[in-house]
């Protein structure tokens, strides 16, 4: 089977991090592939500086919210150029914490940008490049702040109004309705009940 991108979506708290073991592990030990973990904005030299900026900012100067997309997408393309393309050229199967949803639910709900424009920076960046799968983790916003808060102090998105996480929630649930290639688990079962559920789905998309 040629290799594939997975993606694990979701809001803060929803369990994206604990999760990423448990598929590279199935994905290993079932189809027997190799598989490399990526993670977003971050992955590469340039992307890993773009990510302290978004996540923490610059003391004294406001990063504009289109700018934070700007910074999003550079952070992503060096990603996929410099790392999923040429693992996937390689049949190394990636296996994703965030992508593009992230983007399109945080800045451009999350922070009411035109969602119009941001599809046209992500055409202009990303062509036609796309998750084979993305596993998005539905939650709460309210619940997963509280998951959020308990792991310590939060970062610079995370401290934005719970409107901000609602907004997003709505959007991820409105692009996950209209990708095939996505599927929603509800993330506000035991730890336990969603691996279950996102290896179910893996062994039907991938068997």
């Amino acid at each position: 089977m040629k290799a594939k991108f997975i993606v694990v979506e979701g809001l803060e708290g929803a369990g994206k991090s604990s999760l990423m073991p448990a598929v590279v592990n199935w994905l290993e030990q079932r189809l027997k592939v190799r598989v490399i973990t990526t993670r977003e904005p971050g992955g590469t030299k340039i992307a890993e500086q773009l990510r302290s900026i978004i996540k923490h900012g610059i003391e004294e100067e406001h990063l504009s919210p289109m700018g934070e997309v700007l910074l999003l997408y550079a952070a992503r393309l060096q990603l996929i150029e410099q790392v999923i393309k040429p693992a996937l050229e390689q049949e190394i199967w990636v296996v994703g914490d965030r992508h593009d949803f992230s983007t399109l639910a945080y800045q451009g709900a999350g922070r009411s940008l035109p969602f119009d424009q941001l599809k046209q920076v992500r055409d202009v960046t990303l062509g036609d490049f796309r998750p084979d799968l993305t596993l998005y983790l539905d939650l709460d916003p309210e619940l997963g702040m509280q998951r959020a808060r308990s792991r310590g102090e939060l970062d610079r998105i995370e401290r934005q109004h719970i409107d901000f996480f609602h907004r997003a929630r709505a959007r991820y649930q409105q692009l996950v309705a209209e990708e095939p290639k996505a599927v929603t688990i509800d993330a506000s079962q035991t730890p336990e009940q969603v691996q279950q559920s996102v290896l179910s789905v893996l062994e039907q998309k991938f068997c």
